[in-house]
């Protein structure tokens, strides 16, 4: 019987890619995605297809509303930046990787998973603080520290298997394992019908991604 992992899951490239490597592992993908009063809610559309074509064992989608402290200009009314610029840029949504992570653990106690997936990359990234490896690391000494699982079971796994990847190789990893690109969303202001600006960071990055690799980019604009 395939052992249970938790497979944080957004909708975009990185994501998809993230669950197909977990189910090439072995492991019955359950898949969470969070809607946490992001803009670009379409990705919300596309994480249940990418969970539907990739054979999640289970897909749950979980609400917490960051849009009431803002503080982004994912989830406040603030301009998106068409490129990035020095220092952590807007888009840095506060404590998300955290609150997300931290339900993925609470679903895994429940699950009896000692597993959790996520896509965070330290490579081709926009410099948010919680992608980092030590992010990671510290959030495992947490989980193992905070729950029954780490104290009385086998402990807890987070692991982020993109975290040194660039976005070329994130693609062909995904091309390799099947992942159909076209139906992901990636645009940090993505219109209701997942079409992608070309012009905000996530589509700079996710371009690039696909020339460098010398693979077709399918991403739709509008």
């Amino acid at each position: 019987m395939s052992k249970p992992a938790v497979v944080l899951v957004s909708g975009g490239m990185d994501s998809a890619v993230v669950l197909a490597i977990a189910r090439e592992q072995g492991f019955s993908c359950h898949a969470l995605s969070v809607a946490y009063g992001q803009r670009h809610v379409s990705e919300l559309d596309a994480s249940d297809r990418v969970c539907a074509l990739l054979g999640a064992a289970a897909h749950k989608t979980v609400t917490v509303d960051l849009r009431s402290i803002g503080g982004s200009a994912l989830t406040a009314d603030i301009a998106v930046p068409e490129q990035g610029g020095a220092g952590i840029p807007i888009t840095y949504v506060p404590a998300r990787n955290t609150i997300m992570l931290s339900i993925a653990l609470g679903w895994a106690e429940v699950l009896g998973s000692s597993d959790i997936f996520c896509g965070v990359n330290a490579v081709d990234y926009s410099g948010y603080p919680d992608c980092r490896p030590a992010f990671i690391d510290s959030f495992q000494q947490l989980a193992n520290l905070a729950t029954k699982a780490g104290v009385e079971g086998a402990g807890i796994r987070v692991h982020a298997p993109l975290m040194r990847m660039s976005k070329a190789d994130i693609a062909r990893q995904g091309q390799r394992l099947g992942v159909d690109f076209a139906v992901t969303v990636s645009c940090y202001q993505a219109d209701e019908k997942g079409r992608a600006c070309a012009h905000c960071d996530a589509c700079r990055l996710r371009a690039e991604g696909f020339r460098d690799a010398g693979m077709i980019d399918p991403t739709r604009y509008r």
